[in-house]
């Protein structure tokens, strides 16, 4: 009877994990004006408030997609990796790489994005060179 019950129990989860999964959105793309918006704005302001420096995006170059990581039974979070050559307030030409992720934002709810820009990373938060979301 017991056997029965977690048999049953097991089922109904997994498809309810199931519904859940295939009833999310689609991760954006990495080229989507959200995305790169997102990026443009918390990118300034992180160097505002953490680098204590005035430096902004002054222009995205070509944005392509480096690698794609679908949700499946093992891993729930889908992940596109970013990759584009951007120029900013200083104008120096910089790589920057970020990480979009679907189904982790607030509460689980919604894309979150990570980004590193090269030479912008003091603590290598990223890994050296930004190694982690390339």
């Amino acid at each position: 009877m017991i056997a029965k019950f977690l048999v049953s129990a097991t089922l109904a989860l997994g498809a309810c994990a199931a519904m859940a999964t295939d009833g999310l959105a689609a991760t954006p793309f990495c080229e989507e004006a959200s995305v790169v918006d997102s990026v443009a704005s918390r990118f300034a302001e992180n160097n505002r408030r953490f680098l204590q420096i005035d430096l902004a995006i002054a222009d995205f170059g070509q944005i392509r997609e480096s690698r794609f990581l679908p949700a499946d039974e093992m891993h729930r979070v889908e992940r596109r990796y970013c990759h584009t050559a951007v120029t900013t307030t200083d104008g120096r030409r910089r790589d920057l790489w970020y990480l979009i992720e679907n189904n982790w934002g607030f509460a689980g709810v919604g894309s979150s994005v990570e980004f590193c820009a090269s030479g912008l990373d003091p603590w290598h938060v990223y890994g050296t060179a930004c190694k982690s979301l390339r």
